[in-house]
């Protein structure tokens, strides 16, 4: 692998396109991942009738085919390949078409079981499932690459051919593989990073524990040891896995490129729920274009978390289009009990994804498996057949995104708020042997998303490397890590009139995972002009109550104020602190720095965030009757309004000219109105 360590983060891909085989206008892509592997032949015909049917344009090919393709070692069968690739071509439907590198084929592990992941403990991760394989094995990617060549070779002309998708989910199972490859890939990552076992010894504070290394040779991954292990091994060991993927994903890209460079490359990234191990702000300019799978997640903050995973995949994709690989059409597999999505669920899914930049809504899967560890997975067309209720929902989507083609290719148009997202600040603060276990980094990030959609106000999810210009508000929750160069991004920001807010365990440690001292919060400190000397964690079922009525769980601060600028806008009025403050917000200049020391939640923050927002000058852009029960999200000219409950709303008056959906929307329902000036604006914008 590359000896290149991690990166701030670069977040914008090249931004190349589909290549639509038959040169046409724009258009929403639309399709599903295809297996027809798993169907005899006659099926294939019912398959694309049924594709042209339902609006089909185009379709994920040969992701888990391996074995299908190289029964042997050396050994090819395309011919059944060829076959579904000109018979989908002949229908008019592109392929995003996969190098096939998923899932290794049996000849190949049991050949060379030294592919096989290796967990913490020190246990082989065996054949039986998917993902099989050590991201750092050589072995692996010989095979592995030798597959691509093939693949490239094979169909770099064919016109069928619209973009190649690397290998599938890449990190999904293996992201951490802690086996002898890994370990000696990992100290050549060391040594790039640090260039002499000093600098290495000083940045993991091995004087701690007798640790200090006398040679790279003598470190190991942080498998299972008989305490807690370094926490900056385990930091830096993240960071590793990540860019041990990456460089996988470079490797597939570079043979593809090569062969077809007119043809873009992309690879699915996960950007949902607690899917932590890559870092996709350093991935994004790896690919020609972003592609997120995505999943609703159960739970009263479902619809949420799939509008903040889109905004983010959207923030990604630097605001360019992105595809949106997977989602369901209704019931997954592996949660502990999957629900069947309800009316209008799926187009409304979809939508979102849309209306936050994809402009690509494809499903796993096209034809719901008979067999197999997905089986119960829905699909486009599930085990009822075309005369279904999926099917026709899935049919009527297809004939709505082939409706708005006009949309297609339009940015989205950015907020006046934003809430950063720090990959590193979330490995680092969820480590072990912390104040508490309980910590959360993404549910709180979710939790303020949630509140802003609560109040109606559009908030862009960013990296946090991502520049802050233009945002008047910036919430960085739980910003845990933070090296002086982002600590000096900040205070530039608010000087320069920016309004930043932040939240308990904010600015405690530096890239090296050691704590900033003289006093919590750290790099922020003199920033919010408040000192904390401990924190205050809550056990379980424990919470305090703020003299605002709020409620706080998870967390206190013993808050010092140490600049008299400082207001205090909460403070305890139960616990241990009572009467001390537990929010605060310092003036400096136009801007301004806020610290909110406990967990708030979805319910409690919205009448804070208000009170910020306001101060900050932002506003909803939604008339009052819409706001919390209205998502607004915006491409172009073009203003896409989400119901986020089960009644019907009136958009009387809203203004513009209707695209989608009339002056009632349904439950669960997605509207779209079009206009330069739209009087939904109202008098809010300022």
């Amino acid at each position: 692998m590359s000896n290149e360590p991690s990166r701030p983060g670069a977040v914008e891909a090249p931004g190349r396109w589909l290549r639509w085989p038959d040169g046409g206008g724009p258009r929403i892509a639309y399709g599903a991942d295809y297996n027809p592997e798993q169907w005899l032949r006659h099926v294939w015909d019912d398959d694309v009738r049924a594709m042209r049917d339902a609006g089909v344009n185009i379709v994920s090919l040969a992701i888990f085919s391996w074995a299908r393709i190289e029964p042997a070692e050396g050994v090819y069968d395309f011919a059944w390949l060829d076959d579904v690739m000109d018979l989908l071509h002949r229908n008019g439907i592109a392929v995003d078409l996969a190098t096939a590198t998923a899932s290794p084929p049996p000849w190949l592990s049991t050949r060379h079981p030294e592919i096989l992941p290796v967990d913490r403990t020190g246990a082989t991760l065996w054949p039986g499932g998917r993902q099989h394989w050590r991201p750092t094995s050589p072995v692996f990617r010989e095979h592995a690459l030798r597959l691509v060549r093939a693949m490239a070779g094979r169909y770099a002309s064919h016109p069928a051919l619209a973009a190649w998708h690397v290998n599938n989910e890449l990190g999904c199972h293996n992201v951490y593989d802690f086996s002898d490859d890994a370990a000696r890939a990992f100290r050549d990552w060391l040594r790039a990073r640090y260039g002499t076992v000093d600098g290495l010894n000083a940045a993991w504070g091995t004087a701690f524990w007798a640790q200090r290394y006398g040679d790279f040779d003598q470190v190991l991954p942080p498998r299972q040891a008989a305490s807690y292990p370094n926490p900056t091994q385990q930091l830096d060991f993240k960071r590793f896995s990540s860019d041990a993927l990456r460089d996988y994903l470079s490797a597939e890209r570079e043979i593809l490129r090569a062969a077809t460079p007119d043809v873009p490359v992309t690879t699915n990234f996960m950007v949902m729920g607690e899917t932590a191990g890559m870092n996709y702000a350093d991935w994004a300019s790896e690919v020609d274009f972003v592609s997120n799978d995505h999943y609703m997640l159960p739970g009263p903050q479902g619809q949420d978390e799939l509008s903040f995973s889109a905004n983010l995949t959207g923030n990604l994709a630097g605001g360019r289009p992105w595809y949106l690989m997977e989602h369901s059409t209704s019931a997954v597999n592996w949660q502990p009990v999957n629900l069947a999505k309800r009316d209008g669920e799926l187009a409304r899914d979809s939508l979102t994804h849309v209306a936050h930049g994809a402009d690509a809504v494809c499903f796993f899967q096209w034809r719901q498996s008979a067999a197999g560890a997905e089986k119960y997975h829905s699909a486009m067309v599930p085990h009822a057949g075309e005369a279904s209720e999926v099917f026709r929902s899935a049919s009527g989507l297809g004939r709505t995104l082939a409706g708005l083609a006009r949309i297609a290719g339009t940015p989205r148009r950015p907020a006046r708020a934003a809430i950063l997202f720090d990959w590193e600040s979330w490995w680092a603060s969820e480590l072990d042997s912390h104040p508490t276990s309980r910590l959360r980094y993404r549910q709180e990030a979710l939790d303020w998303y949630s509140a802003f959609l609560a109040l109606g106000i559009r908030a862009d999810v960013r990296p946090a490397a991502a520049p802050l210009s233009g945002y008047d508000l910036v919430v960085a929750p739980i910003l845990h890590l933070v090296p002086a160069a982002l600590a000096h991004r900040l205070r530039e920001y608010v000087a320069g009139g920016g309004h930043l807010v932040t939240t308990y365990f904010s600015g405690i440690v530096d890239e090296n995972d050691h704590v900033w001292l003289g006093g919590y919060p750290g790099a922020l400190r003199d920033l919010l002009g408040i000192r904390v000397e401990e924190f205050g964690p809550l056990l379980d079922g424990d919470s305090v109550v703020l003299d605002t009525g709020a409620t706080g769980t998870l967390w206190t601060d013993r808050i010092d104020v140490t600049d008299p600028a400082v207001e205090v806008l909460a403070t305890y009025k139960s616990g241990e602190y009572t009467g001390r403050p537990a929010v605060t917000r310092r003036p400096t200049g136009a801007g301004s720095a806020s610290y909110v020391s406990t967990r708030l939640g979805p319910a409690g923050l919205p009448p804070l965030l208000a009170k910020l927002a306001e101060a900050a000058g932002v506003r909803s852009e939604l008339p009052e009757p819409l706001r919390g029960r209205v998502e607004l999200a915006v491409r172009g000219d073009h203003w896409f309004l989400v119901n986020r409950t089960d009644e019907p709303i009136e958009l009387t008056g809203a203004g513009g000219q209707p695209l989608l959906g009339g002056d009632l929307l349904p439950p669960r329902g997605v509207a779209i109105r079009t206009s330069a000036t739209p009087s939904l604006r109202g008098d809010d914008l300022p």
